[in-house]
């Protein structure tokens, strides 16, 4: 069965002035001339595209756009209409986003970061703002240590929120992040650790590959990264602990304690500061 808005491997079965035929079941799908390899011919098999041409009929290309069906990726919009927006999908065809699936209406010339979809009721693909409804922590796929597809989705007080794998959400901390990021933006991560109710928080790169800091580690960094304070103690909020160093407050407690013990830090009314030397 041929699957529309994703790469297929189909044979050839027909060789046409314009193009070839690729067996479908049925009458078949033209794959045009322009998109054929030299030396294409019939009984040979090759992998393709499958989408809608601009008029609605379901046609094979070699190229490769910016996404397929299930994809969260950012695109441009290159034209705007009453009824929705077109954006550039790296096809002959640009990709319809319908007005109802935008969120404050769209810019020619923005960028946006969409999910591409097949809509049930035409069966073609198209793309909609609204990724929310996709997205579910419910029943997890991934656990602890797994590598993951990270996509930006939005900056918040901590950090950036991530999808994960194009289905679930979770927190990257500003103090996890050693270079520049932005909305959209694709990486390999990992899962660092899966919190109650389904929280996960996440890091980018490999473990064992990227930079690992131990809570001590870490805690000496920031210190150096702010000049040599930092407004928290042992009677500091939980929640304030974790937000910051990501971290538990007993995890922070015990590395202070450890780093006191070293003579590597003091504690001051306030917070802790980096030892002189």
């Amino acid at each position: 069965m041929v699957k529309v808005g994703d790469y297929n491997v189909l044979k050839v079965v027909r060789a046409v002035d314009f193009g070839f035929y690729l067996d479908d079941g049925a009458a078949g799908i033209l794959l045009p001339k322009r998109f054929a390899p030299e030396g294409l011919a019939i009984g040979d098999e090759i992998k393709v595209f499958v989408y809608h041409d601009s008029e609605g009929r379901v046609i094979a290309t070699t190229q490769h756009p910016k996404g397929v069906v299930g994809d969260i990726v950012k695109m441009k919009a290159v034209t705007v209409t009453n009824q929705g927006a077109f954006l550039d999908w790296g096809l002959m065809k640009d990709i319809f986003v319908p007005k109802s699936k935008q969120l404050s209406g769209m810019r020619q010339g923005a960028e946006y970061l969409v999910k591409i979809y097949l809509d049930e009721q035409t069966g073609r693909v198209a793309a909609t703002e609204k990724i929310e409804p996709f997205l579910s922590n419910e029943n997890l796929t991934v656990k602890e240590k797994d590598i993951v597809d990270l996509t930006v989705y939005r900056r918040t007080d901590i950090g950036y929120l991530v999808i994960i794998n194009n289905i679930h959400t979770g927190v990257l901390h500003f103090n996890e992040i050693y270079q520049n990021i932005g909305v959209g933006d694709k990486m390999k991560g990992y899962v660092k650790t899966i919190r109650p109710e389904n929280k996960i928080d996440v890091v980018i790169g490999r473990p064992g590959y990227n930079r690992v800091e131990d809570e001590a580690e870490k805690i000496l960094r920031l210190l150096n990264e702010n000049n040599g304070y930092l407004p928290y103690h042992d009677k500091s909020d939980p929640e304030e602990i974790y937000n910051f160093f990501g971290m538990s407050k007993k995890a922070f407690k015990m590395a202070t304690g450890n780093l006191y013990k070293q003579q590597k830090i003091t504690f001051t009314k306030t917070g802790i500061k980096l030892a002189e030397s």
